[in-house]
């Protein structure tokens, strides 16, 4: 088994052989790879499918979407895994904590959006960036639309959580 890998190495025709990662765009100069991975029709997909880099929607959408996913998705761990989880009022602590999270995000955002942050880069996998991040008012639009979002999705979160007996009761 062994001699036949050795007597593969030199034959290129096995597939073995064939170079799967690249420079990005085959520039070494932009200092990144292209991999089976990020330049794969499914990773691209998912990628520009993303608020982020969707064509065609404004800053504040992106925001409002990304801030409502995270403001989902944060109240859970705040409300089953932070300290007070067996008090009664777990979910109302839950919700309040996601609150200043999604408060203090915004905050960092607003920062970053005065900060003069750098232009998007195109990449292999988003290879035409956005241009609602070229500008600080993009980013500034991106951020308030976060902390509108978020607090939607942690409230939402709450709501479903705290009435997931009468939801139950409804679907059976």
């Amino acid at each position: 088994m062994a001699q036949a890998v050795d007597a593969s190495k030199n034959l290129p025709s096995d597939p073995r052989n064939r170079e799967v990662v690249f420079p990005a765009m085959r520039d070494p100069q932009i200092g990144n790879l292209e991999t089976p991975i990020n330049s794969s029709a499914l990773t691209k997909w998912f990628i520009n499918n993303l608020p982020a880099y969707r064509p065609g929607i404004t800053p504040f959408r992106r925001g409002l979407e990304v801030g409502m996913a995270h403001g989902y998705w944060i109240f859970g761990p705040f409300a089953k895994l932070g300290p007070l989880r067996d008090a009664s009022n777990a979910d109302l602590v839950g919700l309040l904590s996601t609150i200043g999270l999604i408060a203090l995000l915004s905050v960092g955002l607003s920062l970053y959006a005065n900060s003069n942050p750098p232009e998007p880069v195109a990449s292999v996998t988003a290879p035409h960036p956005s241009e609602a991040f070229h500008t600080k008012e993009g980013w500034s639009n991106f951020g308030s639309a976060f902390l509108i979002g978020g607090i939607g999705g942690a409230v939402t979160a709450y709501f479903l959580t705290v009435n997931v007996g009468l939801i139950q009761g409804l679907f059976g």
